[in-house]
């Protein structure tokens, strides 16, 4: 049997639980690392068990030879979890492939896109370590144009290190524009947790079609090819914390727009990434011309993730020696959910304590990937070879490299999660309860991703503060999504209410600039990764409400 430290089989077992939010997955890589891992130790049994010395068997023996068969037949049927062999997956763990080589190959499955340009700043280190960062031109990408064989060029692909301020943080960049043409708007795409803008390969070339847009992907900050910084909360309180880690990523993608001089732009983000495009929203009003929603993890409530308790400061450290004391049993103890004083807290769900613990003990997925290694490829295939069924064996194999080279860096914004998110994968702050606030916002700075309410009463000051009027929201799931949609049209009842009121008090030039609007969206044959599942369907859609973005443009500046 394949022997593992006690501290390792716990963490197969907690990553067993569908957490079901993490954006990568229709089910999770957790379920599927630990099916895949479990699967080859019953193997290693079975194949033991049932090996004979060749004697003359008597009827029980018999009996018991037909039931190990039986075992073994369901043993091999659990492998098909985990297609990769232990000696591909070594091969593949030793040759350790860098996020920019096999990000390269998945980019070159764009149409018309032979030699994708790839920047080589980052992503040189391997195994955990810092992921390296090298400003020198010889790392640049120059940027490529696609003109004689593509029929809506020409086009200029580019691949960019944007660095923002303070130390190691980058952001990293792929974009597409039309060439001999203005820019008038820009679509910007948000990858989901743990993933990568190349996870969009199958939108860029239709997505950037449209005359006078330009499209840019950006990894988010600490995943994807975007620099590791190490992710650390100073705030104190609960809800500290969660505006904290929001504003973590947010930040980053506003400075981002300020670099490359974007006035507006029109924002996707997909599961993780449509929940950070909610809170740049609130917390950044004035500059979105649309917001639109693939799949978002957090909308709706639940009690039991708004009252469950934060990972202490001690805990979060305990993610900077990762696994540092893996062959022991002392892992962190779980806190009980705050009380609120003179009232019952919710029934707690039937979570085991050993989960609970390692997910407020901020171990991450990732961390069993990499804690693995040379058994690292293999856990990932367990999920991989099921996502990408439905793809080319070519693009399927380049999509499990690119996910398993991206899984094995160091961690860093993965870490925001569980601040995020309770066990159980609904927010501790939930977006039904804010996203009334996306397009009513005050025109003015804000510190965090919060609501200014549109029916409070209006001050003396207030009738001086200029207020959103409105933008255009659009959220997508899959006809076989696991994620709610029930969310979305909750969304819609929620912001409805709120333009109503809005409206209710508004003066005339508001009521001639009024611009929301919200709605859902199914994508047939597709679940969580609607984007990549019903691919054509999908950015047909997109394009309709690109065109409906310079429709609403006309409009509000008086032309037809």
């Amino acid at each position: 049997m394949l022997a593992l430290p006690a501290t390792t089989r716990t963490l197969l077992l907690a990553s067993l639980y569908p957490f079901r939010s993490l954006a990568l997955h229709d089910y999770t890589p957790q379920f599927a690392i630990a099916s895949a891992a479990y699967a080859t130790m019953a193997s290693d049994t079975s194949d033991a068990q049932t090996r004979e010395g060749g004697k003359p068997m008597l009827a029980r023996h018999r009996q018991q030879n037909d039931e190990a068969a039986d075992i073994k037949s369901q043993t091999a049927a659990r492998n098909s979890y985990f297609p990769l062999s232990y000696k591909d997956g070594v091969a593949q763990w030793w040759a350790g492939l860098s996020p920019a080589v096999t990000e390269h190959r998945v980019l070159s499955f764009i149409p018309y896109l032979r030699q994708p340009p790839t920047q080589t700043q980052t992503g040189g280190k391997q195994n955990g370590s810092s992921m390296s960062v090298d400003k020198s031109d010889a790392k640049e990408a120059a940027p490529v144009k696609t003109d004689s064989e593509d029929p809506y060029g020409p086009r200029m692909w580019h691949s960019d290190l944007v660095q923002l301020s303070g130390k190691n943080r980058f952001l990293n960049e792929f974009s597409v524009e039309r060439l001999n043409e203005t820019t008038s708007n820009n679509l910007v795409l948000l990858h989901g947790y743990g993933a990568g803008l190349g996870f969009y390969y199958k939108n860029f070339e239709s997505l950037s079609r449209l005359p006078h847009w330009k499209l840019y992907a950006l990894d988010m900050p600490g995943m994807g090819r975007s620099s590791r910084p190490p992710f650390t909360i100073k705030s104190k309180d609960r809800e500290g914390k969660v505006r904290e880690a929001e504003s973590w990523f947010v930040d980053a993608l506003e400075e981002w727009r300020v670099k490359r001089g974007i006035e507006k732009m029109t924002l996707m983000g997909h599961s993780l990434g449509g929940y950070m495009a909610v809170c740049y929203a609130l917390k950044y009003p004035g500059r979105l011309d649309k917001l639109i929603l693939a799949s978002p993890v957090g909308i709706p409530e639940d009690p039991y993730a708004v009252s469950e308790a934060m990972p202490t400061e001690a805990e979060a450290n305990n993610i900077a020696k990762e696994f540092a004391d893996a062959e022991t049993e002392n892992l962190p103890s779980h806190q009980q959910p705050q009380k609120s004083s003179g009232a019952q807290p919710p029934p707690r769900r039937p979570y085991s304590k050993w989960l609970t613990t390692l997910w407020d003990a901020n171990i991450s997925p990732f961390s069993v990937v990499r804690f693995a290694g040379p058994l690292g490829p293999r856990l990932v295939s367990g999920w991989t070879s099921r996502r990408f069924a439905h793809l080319p064996a070519e693009e399927a194999q380049a999509l499990h490299d690119y996910s398993y080279s991206l899984f094995r860096q160091k961690g860093s914004g993965e870490y925001a999660l569980a601040y995020i998110l309770a066990p159980g994968a609904f927010a501790r702050s939930p977006l039904i309860r804010r996203i009334q606030g996306v397009g009513r916002q005050y025109l003015e700075p804000h510190s965090e991703p919060s609501v200014d309410n549109a029916d409070r009463p209006a001050s003396r000051e207030d009738v001086k503060r200029v207020r959103e009027t409105g933008i255009p929201v659009v959220f997508y799931y899959g006809d076989h999504d696991w994620m709610d949609v029930k969310g979305g049209r909750d969304a819609i009842e929620r912001m409805g209410e709120e333009k109503r009121k809005a409206l209710a008090n508004a003066t005339d030039e508001e009521m001639r600039l009024e611009n929301g609007d919200v709605k859902v969206r199914v994508v047939k044959n597709a679940g969580h990764h609607v984007y990549l599942d019903g691919a054509e369907e999908f950015n047909k859609m997109v394009a309709e409400e690109m065109r409906d973005v310079e429709v609403r443009q006309r409009r509000l500046a008086g032309k037809r």
